[in-house]
C-alpha cells in the first residue's frame, strides 16, 4: 500500500521557480530602456541611406546598447517560450524536444544578431 506521500515524493518544487521568475522580470525591466532606445535609433534612422546606418551602428556607444538589447530580448524570449512550452505541451518526449528547439533557436538568433553588429562595428 502506498501513501499519498510516497506517490509525490520527488515530484515537487526543484527549488529553480523563484529564479526563473526574477530573471524574466529583470529582463522585462530591461527591455524598457533598450527597446525605446531601440525604437528611438529606428526613427532617427528612417531615410538614411546605407553609409548612415553602418556609421551610426559602428559607434562604441550604439554597439554596446545593441548588444544589450539583443541579449536582453532573447534571453527574456527563451525564457518566456520555456514557460509556454512547460505549461502547454503534452507528453515528456515532446516537451523535451521543444524545449531544445527553444534554446537552439534563441541561441541561433543570438550569435546571428551579435556577429552582425560585430561586423558592422569592426568594419571587417
Amino acid at each position: 500500500m502506498r501513501t499519498p506521500l510516497s506517490q509525490v515524493r520527488g515530484l515537487g518544487s526543484a527549488r529553480e521557480g523563484t529564479a526563473h521568475f526574477w530573471h524574466q522580470r529583470l529582463t522585462a525591466v530591461a527591455n524598457v530602456p533598450l527597446t525605446i532606445f531601440f525604437v528611438v535609433l529606428l526613427i532617427s534612422l528612417q531615410g538614411a541611406d546605407h553609409a548612415t546606418a553602418v556609421a551610426v551602428l559602428g559607434s562604441p556607444v550604439v554597439t554596446v546598447f545593441m548588444l544589450l538589447a539583443i541579449l536582453s530580448v532573447v534571453y527574456h524570449m527563451k525564457l518566456g517560450m520555456q514557460i509556454i512550452l512547460e505549461d502547454y505541451v503534452q507528453g515528456e518526449m515532446a516537451k523535451v524536444i521543444w524545449l531544445m528547439a527553444n534554446i537552439f533557436f534563441c541561441t541561433i538568433v543570438a550569435l546571428a544578431s551579435v556577429f552582425a553588429l560585430l561586423k558592422i562595428s569592426f568594419g571587417v
